[in-house]
């Protein structure tokens, strides 16, 4: 429960942001709007090119705080390869010399000012890209094996659900979905404690890669020539596939238990000395 009111807590942080920065859009929007109902079409063409340009900006600006959040969030992470707060910042800087100058009319000097102090004011409110790894050793596992195998595990995920889309028949796809997202599942929680590789790796490996290639396999043949009995037995092996999940869960909860205990009877003993 509790992690579920971070994430609800972040995301609606991330959200606020996000609003703030596009009302800034409105009164551009009115703008471009009016141009065109009183046929203005020379300066509804700029404005409008402006417009473009903000948005852009800012939906970069969005994808930058999703994966700043990402980053944060994460307890090992590489950092981000695009730098999109970086190009955001830019792009802001861009779009407001282009509506102070073209739009606006303003002196050549006063653009350049403005133009300078948005990505200024942008960085210092909303910050930079990660710029660094968050990479090491987590009680004796490589962090690059973690991340490497994460990652592989969530491509497969991914061309799952892209298969499952293709798939018509609802209780199966039902089936896969309630599999998929318990991985996912399975995955974060790896993700919050890396050592708890150790006792997932198998079903980070075999398990998702088996699910991958059963789904790419059903999805190759035409449904209505898969037979009753071949469905029954995918029925079958996805409740049986649902059940394992739900084992891996509870072994990662055990190891964190046991890891608990361990801890505990340390400081025991610490006490006692």
């Amino acid at each position: 429960m509790s992690k579920a009111k971070r994430i609800s807590s972040t995301t609606s942080h991330r959200t606020r942001k996000t609003t703030l920065l596009y009302l800034f859009l409105i009164p551009l929007f009115i703008s471009v709007t009016k141009s065109l109902l009183t046929a203005e079409y020379s300066g509804f063409i700029l404005k409008a090119i402006g417009f473009l340009l903000l948005s852009g900006s800012l939906a970069l600006a969005n994808r930058g705080f999703k994966q700043k959040e990402s980053y944060t969030k994460a307890k090992l992470a590489r950092a981000p390869k695009i730098p999109y707060l970086q190009l955001a910042a830019g792009g802001l800087g861009l779009s407001t010399f282009y509506l102070s100058f073209f739009v606006g009319g303003e002196p050549l000097l006063s653009a350049l000012f403005v133009a300078l102090l948005a990505p200024l004011g942008f960085y210092l409110y909303y910050g930079t890209d990660p710029k660094k790894d968050k990479l090491g050793n987590i009680d004796g596992i490589s962090a690059e094996l973690v991340l490497e195998t994460l990652h592989e595990a969530k491509e497969k995920l991914s061309h799952i659900k892209q298969d499952g889309e293709k798939i018509a028949d609802r209780a199966l796809l039902t089936k896969l979905t309630l599999a998929t997202d318990k991985a996912e599942t399975i995955l974060e929680t790896i993700q919050e404690d890396p050592k708890d590789i150790r006792v997932a790796r198998k079903f980070l490996i075999v398990y998702i890669d088996g699910i991958a290639k059963v789904t790419r396999s059903y999805t190759q043949l035409d449904e209505k020539d898969i037979t009753l009995q071949t469905r029954e037995r995918l029925y079958g092996l996805l409740d049986e596939v649902e059940t394992k999940f739900n084992s891996e869960l509870q072994k990662l909860k055990e190891n964190n238990q046991f890891d608990l205990d361990v801890h505990i009877d340390v400081l025991k003993e610490q006490i006692k000395h």
